[in-house]
Formats: C-alpha cells, structure tokens, sequence
C-alpha cells in the first residue's frame, strides 16, 4: 500500500482488477511491486507516476478518493486493459464508499407505508435473501483470505474481498461492508511492510467480518439492526452546549487519512469531539492542529480548543459525540478550565476500575486517571512508561509510532519528569495486564498546564530542575494463563495461512496444557483447529481436492471469539474491573473523522 496515492473506492479496485485476463491477473502482484517504487508526483487532485520513460500512470481523485474507473488513465498501449490501472487501485489505500446526501442533517420519522402488505413482505423476502447472499459471499472472500494468510493474499484476493464489500453495502450492510474493509487494509499494510501494522488489529479485522457474516443469516429484530449498521452516523439537534476543552490528539490511519480531533465535556461530564480528518500524511496530522475548527464562525483551532472552551447554539451532534457543523451551527469562544477545577474534575473522581468496565462493554474507551510515574520499562516495540495508579501498576505505552510525532520522546520525557501525582488521559488497551495508549497529561512542572502528547513536544527545560532519568524497570511480574498457546496459533494462521497449521501432531502438549491449566474449552478449540487446517481430501486419482475453507473459518472464528472473551475477563481482572458484555469479537473501532 502506498500513501502516496489518492484512495480509491472498492467497486473501482474489484471493476478493474475483474476486467483482467487471467495472464495478467498472474503478473497483478508484480505489477504492484513495480509501480509502487516509481515516484508519484501530486498536482492538485492528480497524481501521476512515470511508468516508464515515456508512459505515465494518472489518478484523478476529485474530493480526495477515486471514485470512477475512468479517473485512472493510462498512457500504454494496451490502454484501457493494461495491468497498471489495476496495479495502482490495488496499491492505493482504501476510500470510504460514503453515501450521497448531507450527513448533518438530522434524520427524519420513516414515510407511512403505503404498499400493499403483500408487496411489502415480498420485498422483505428479497431483501433477506439479498442480504444472506452478500453476506455469504463476504463470509467465501474473507475465508479465501484467511486460507492463504498474509503472505498468500495478493491483489487478486483483495479485490475479490472489496467486490464482496461493495456488494454488501448494496445490500444495506454497511457494518459487514466496513469491516471487510478493514481486513484489506490490514493485509496490504502487512504486505507492504507498514511500520503502523499490527497483526492483532488484523487477527481482530478478519473475527470481526466472519463473526458478523456468520451471525446476519440468522439474526432478526434487534440483533438484526446492529449487526446491519449504518452508512452513516445521523446528526440530531441538541440545542445549546457549553463545552471545555480536554485534549487534542492526532489521528493517523492505515487508510490514507490524517488530521486532528479534539474532546471536549459539557458541564455534566459528557463527551464531544470536533475532527478534521481528511486524506493525508503525517504532516496533515500535526498540521490539522493549528488549523481553525470548522464549527461556526470561531476561529478558535483544534491546539487553542483544547484548553478554551466553545459556547454552541443549534448543536447537531451524532450518536458517538461529534459536533456537526451545519449551517445552523453558531459557536464562540469561551472560558476554559483546568483539568483539576469543575466540571472537568469530575471525570477522574470515577474510579478506574469502573471506568475499565464501561470500555470492555462497550462504552467509549478513555480512561482518566490519575498516577504516579515510576520509570522506563524497555520492550521490543519500545520504551514504555510504567506508572502506579491507586496501588495498581499500569503500563503506558505511545499511541503513534510515526518518528514525525512526537509521542515516544514525550514519554521518555514524562518518565524522566520525577514528578509526583500526574493526571492523564489514556486510551485502554485490553490485555492480560493493565496497559493503556497514553494521549495528554499535565504539564511535569505545572499541573495547571497540560500536554498533548501526540501534537505537543515536551524539552528538557521544562522538566522540573535537577531530575535524572530512572534507571529502566523491568515489567511487574504476575501468574499469566497460558492462553498464548491458543493465541499464537490464532495469529499464526492470519500471517500465514492454513499450511502453517496443517500438521496436527504440531506442539501435541499445547492442548494438554491447556486443559491442566483449566481452560479445557481452549485446548478442544485447538485440537479442531489443527484437525480443520490438516483436513484434506483426496479424489479417486489421489489428487488433493480443494480445502474446505468453510470449516477452516469457522474452527478459527471460534478460537478467535473465544480467545478474544477470556482476553477481555483477564483485562477486567487486572484492573479489578467488572464485564458483563465483554464476550464476543468484535470488528476494530474506527477512528473519529
């Protein structure tokens, strides 16, 4: 995947890639190597790559994506037909297939039906069996992808994946369509060598799709309308709002998007956030923060909002807590206030483990609290900052790799600080011990200030005088389940494919350990595994038929769903957390814009 190109919609990637002859559907991948190491030079909404010394490749990308096949041209001879429009859809990040209209506007009571009751259930029924198809074949796609594994799944499987996608927004579900999305963005950035790739955020992509195909066949009424989704988050009138700003944070994606959201509380504790995400880099991330909140006419930006405060007349806000900015949006800078007066106060007065406990059912997953550093913790991902929290050790870690941000500095730096009590804003990261994705935090000489680490870079200076680095700790020590042994083949299979699990007789303690440990359930979840992966039928002739991806899917669904549930109770048990709704895998957030 390269960022430098402008994202293109599914149906143009699946139209071009399917267009293809099978001769050149063979060469697609090479085709994609090749072209992502020729230099792309973007003018406006037109990126053109040199091809060679006398053909260039061009993207139009009105708006920021491509969204027709026609946008992308090329100057070869075999034109319209030529691997290389197909190899730069499938390099190019992934758009959102948004719907037209004005995602502001609030939504409106459903017309009275006035069709007979008869055409009416009759178009039901093909709306089901529409539904179950596409389902159906997300569920074919996705399975394909699992079969062969990172390393197996080229342009060609993605394509087919994203043509299943575009075919289930069609169908109106745009959850499964979403989140097969997110699987190929989750194998090109492991095919590309991504620093931002992580192989649980694809494990968790790939439970999220098979999970919600699996279930939509035969879900009705409440069950039915969740796991359908929404194309897009309606924005309902919420009157008069008087916000103090929190944090401001970056956000850059493996899509292709970059840009800034800030959070702000009303009076009552409540949440809100402004965002400007858009197309972009790293550069568009940091930048996004000292442009001005497109909210009314205030010309307050995202870094000022932070730690002001917005007086908003006619708010239209969605269900997750984004502020509109329609029309008859008005807004004015106001007052802010410091993380320790009210109201904002009151949102560390909640104790943490209740905190926890609304993120592991559901609820929105910052955590507000209040520690005391107590060094650098080295790990093979970097170094990490481990803090006491009320008697707890909590790991905090950086939520942005990218060396253009300055998260990591930051946080040696706090770890440095030496400083007391620090309250900080946090984003939980569920594991076997307490760990979070730190976000902002007070200022280490001032505690009326604060520090956005992902946009603000702490100095030397303003650490307070005569403090020497700690010496590095090592990570707190604890009994852990050996639930490792089911996970690893979890992910094993995501990166390599079924063959890497194909030999039954592989690691023949692991299920009996399992099961001396307790967790009976896992062990038999990975003897099946194992037995789906080295299933393998033969026809009269010898020859191997082809592997029933089906079953393979399912037995690694449930090893999934499984590991996923008893990651979540041992979350909660770290933190001294309840999680009434933490079983079940679910599909990766998707980050606020």
């Amino acid at each position: 995947m390269s960022p430098d190109l402008p994202p293109v919609v599914p149906s143009v990637t699946a139209e071009l890639v399917g267009a293809l002859p099978p001769r050149l559907r063979k060469r697609l991948d090479a085709g994609v190597t090749k072209l992502v190491a020729r230099p792309a030079v973007r003018d406006g909404d037109t990126v053109r790559i040199a091809v060679d010394d006398d053909t260039d490749l061009v993207l139009h990308a009105p708006g920021g994506a491509v969204t027709r096949a026609d946008a992308i041209r090329c100057g070869c001879l075999l034109a319209p037909d030529c691997l290389h429009r197909a190899a730069a859809a499938s390099a190019a990040p992934v758009a959102d297939e948004a719907p037209a209209g004005d995602p502001e506007k609030p939504e409106t009571p459903d017309e009275p039906e006035t069709a007979p009751a008869a055409d009416a259930e009759a178009a039901d029924d093909a709306a089901n069996a529409g539904r179950r198809a596409a389902a159906r074949a997300v569920s074919d796609a996705a399975a394909a992808v699992l079969e062969a594994g990172t390393d197996g799944a080229g342009a060609v499987l993605q394509a087919e994946l994203l043509h299943a996608a575009h075919t289930a927004r069609l169908a109106g579900l745009p959850r499964l369509s979403a989140a097969a999305v997110a699987v190929v963005t989750g194998v090109r950035a492991a095919r590309s060598g991504d620093p931002g790739y992580r192989l649980t955020d694809l494990a968790g992509a790939l439970a999220g799709v098979l999970g919600v195909a699996h279930r939509l066949p035969h879900a009705t009424g409440p069950e039915l309308t969740g796991l359908r989704g929404t194309a897009r988050q309606p924005y309902r009138p919420d009157g008069s709002l008087r916000l103090y700003g929190l944090f401001s944070e970056p956000v850059l994606t493996a899509t292709g998007y970059a840009g800034a959201v800030t959070w702000t509380a009303d009076a009552e504790g409540r949440l809100y956030t402004v965002s400007d995400v858009a197309p972009g880099g790293p550069a568009r991330a940091t930048g996004a923060a000292d442009r001005a909140v497109r909210i009314g006419d205030t010309s307050l930006t995202h870094r000022e909002l932070s730690r002001a405060g917005l007086a908003v007349s006619g708010a239209t806000v969605s269900p997750t807590g984004r502020l509109g900015a329609g029309a008859g949006v008005r807004a004015v800078r106001a007052s802010g206030v410091a993380w320790r007066a009210e109201p904002l106060d009151r949102l560390w007065a909640e104790p943490a483990a209740e905190q926890v406990s609304r993120a592991l059912d559901g609820g929105r997953d910052l955590l507000f609290l209040e520690v005391t550093p107590v060094g650098a913790v080295r790990e093979t991902t970097g170094d990490c900052l481990l803090a006491d929290c009320d008697g707890l050790s909590v790991l905090l870690t950086t939520a942005h790799d990218d060396p253009s941000l300055p998260c990591r500095e930051n946080l040696r730096l706090l770890a440095a600080a030496g400083r007391g009590r620090l309250r900080i804003v946090a984003r939980l990261v569920p594991g076997p011990f307490p760990r979070a994705l730190l976000l902002a935090a007070e200022h280490p000489a001032d505690p009326d200030a604060r520090v956005d680490l992902g946009l603000d870079r702490l100095q030397h200076a303003d650490l307070p005088g005569g403090v020497v680095a700690p010496p590095d700790r090592a990570l707190p020590a604890g009994d852990e389940a050996p639930l490792h042994l089911l996970r690893r083949r979890v992910h094993q299979a995501v990166a390599g494919g079924r063959r890497v699990l194909a030999f039954a007789g592989d690691r023949p303690g692991d299920g009996a350990r399992l099961r001396r440990a307790g967790l009976a359930t896992a062990g038999d979840l990975l003897d099946d595994l194992h037995a789906a992966a080295a299933d393998r039928s033969r026809d009269v002739f010898g020859r191997l038929l082809p592997a029933d991806t089906d079953r393979f899917g399912r037995s690694w669904l449930a090893a999934a769903v499984y590991t996923d549930a008893v990651e979540r109770a041992l979350c909660a048990d770290a933190w001294g957390a309840t999680a009434t709704g933490a079983g079940g895998a679910r599909p990766p957030a998707t980050p606020i814009h």
